[in-house]
């Protein structure tokens, strides 16, 4: 397994705890950094498979 997905899913986690406390203080700032932050986690996921599919190849 590649190390970008590790980190993207571990970044896709930080992100949805940040959107859930935003969403619970009302803090619409760090409720748009969580969803920020799971969307870069996504894609760093995204990428860390393409390359171990690559490996693969």
């Amino acid at each position: 397994m590649d190390k970008d997905r590790v980190e993207g899913a571990a970044t896709k986690v930080k992100g949805s705890i940040k959107e859930a406390a935003g969403k619970l203080t009302g803090d619409a700032k760090l409720q748009a950094e969580g969803k920020a932050d799971k969307a870069a986690g996504k894609v760093q996921n995204a990428v860390g498979g393409l390359k171990d599919a690559a490996r693969k190849q």
